[in-house]
């Protein structure tokens, strides 16, 4: 088996019009390249993606390092928002539980997780206090990586954050893998905040039109491009054109052609262009939408 490339795939022909990266970690890049080398840093990484249409980007902090690092470079960089939450993964450990999962092992740390679970998420209110803020993200369930109790722990967890998201008035972000049913319960059940979001979404037609119905947005990653994806680009074409977001999720869920290789927003283009295919609309079109959609949602940048 081949080693696995992590360079730089080549930049991809610009787009016809302005878009925005609803979905990005810019602090964790670095670390899926080889070596650690060839980061740009954040700047470089926002001049890159500026080169190819993406004039702004939404930074996702969901631990507590990355929460705050999230905040300092949308204070410092005037194309950044930021969004702040406890990942599920996250929660999982700040609760102190240790259990064998379904893939029989337990979530990887993000970060420290020496602080307990109500504080954690006292923090990430703490900090969404601040204007450059806009989003509750990314929080949800996540079932590929947790047993009954971890389990438990997220969707209290998950409660919390609608909670907050609905006292801040921002939109939340919704994290949402292998747990479709659950997270659809818990949103009926709390009330999802006025402006939901699901995160990468990976449904199916089906779950799409639910979600359309009742208003949630519903964000569309490199995965869309994946050969055997046709059923969440089934789920593409089926939401109605004010609900459509999209993102990189970098630095993984690298579109095609170059997915396992290292993502950053400047190859946003290749999902977009993939999207305008699917839905069989200009390109130049839909990132306008793409990009009013975006601004409704989080604020002028």
């Amino acid at each position: 088996m081949s080693k696995r490339r992590r360079d730089w795939p080549e930049a991809p022909e610009p787009l016809p019009a302005a878009v925005i990266d609803n979905h990005t970690h810019l602090e964790s890049i670095a670390g899926v390249l080889a070596d650690g080398v060839g980061d740009p840093g954040v700047a470089g990484h926002l001049e890159r993606a500026a080169g190819v249409g993406v004039r702004a980007i939404v930074q996702i902090g969901c631990d507590l390092d990355s929460a705050v690092v999230s905040v300092e470079m949308a204070r410092a960089h005037p194309q950044v928002v930021a969004g702040v939450a406890i990942h599920p993964n996250e929660v999982v450990l700040h609760a102190g539980i240790h259990e064998v999962a379904p893939d029989g092992m337990e979530p990887a740390p993000l970060a420290r997780h020496d602080v307990g679970l109500d504080d954690a998420i006292a923090e990430i209110a703490r900090l969404a206090a601040d204007s450059r803020v806009r989003t509750i993200g990314e929080t949800g369930l996540d079932h590929f990586r947790a047993g009954p109790q971890g389990r438990a722990a997220q969707r209290e967890a998950f409660r919390a954050h609608i909670a907050l998201a609905k006292e801040v008035d921002l939109p939340m972000q919704i994290h949402d893998r292998d747990a479709h049913a659950d997270v659809l319960e818990v949103l009926e059940a709390d009330g999802a905040p006025a402006r939901t979001v699901f995160h990468c979404f990976s449904g199916d037609a089906q779950m799409a039109r639910y979600c359309a119905d009742r208003g949630y947005y519903l964000s569309f990653a490199g995965t869309l491009t994946f050969g055997n994806a046709e059923g969440l680009r089934e789920a593409a074409r089926v939401v109605p054109q004010e609900l459509l977001l999209v993102e990189t999720d970098a630095p993984y869920l690298t579109a095609h052609p170059w997915r396992g290789r290292p993502n950053a927003p400047y190859l946003l283009p290749l999902t977009v262009r993939a999207l305008a295919q699917v839905r069989d609309v200009d390109p130049a079109t839909l990132c306008e939408a793409l990009t009013a959609t975006s601004e409704e949602l989080y604020g002028p940048w």
